[in-house]
Formats: structure tokens, sequence, C-alpha cells
């Protein structure tokens, strides 16, 4: 079994479409506060606010780990 990153609740993966989907134990689907902020956080990011250095060192970074 798994272990969600965020609460560290065991949890297990089920597939609904074409996502997977973390669901408790007792089948219901996996919903945490932690698992909330984590995902609103990632939202927030402001593409505007970024400079054309910082731009460049993410795509070096993204290109550096789809050569490996």
């Amino acid at each position: 079994m798994a272990k969600c990153k965020y609460c560290g609740d065991e949890i297990f993966w089920t597939k609904e479409g074409r996502k997977n989907v973390p669901c408790n134990m007792d089948g219901g689907q996996h919903k945490c506060d932690e698992m909330q902020k984590g995902i609103d956080s990632l939202k927030k990011f402001d593409r505007n606010n970024l400079s054309q250095d910082e731009i460049a060192k993410y795509e070096q970074a993204i290109n550096e780990k789809a050569k490996k």
C-alpha cells in the first residue's frame, strides 16, 4: 500500500478514466486538507513575475531532466 505524501495516511490508487485517483482504505476518495493546500499553492504561480534569467534556468533544468 501507499502513503499520502501530505498527511501520511494509508491509501491506494484507482484508475478513473485517464486519471489516477487516491482512495482511502474504506474505498472512498482520499481528500485531505494538506493535499488541497498543496494543490492550491501550485495554481497560484504567476509566470509574468519571472525574469528571463529565471525562465531560462527552469527550461534548462527541464531539458537536462528530459535527456536522462
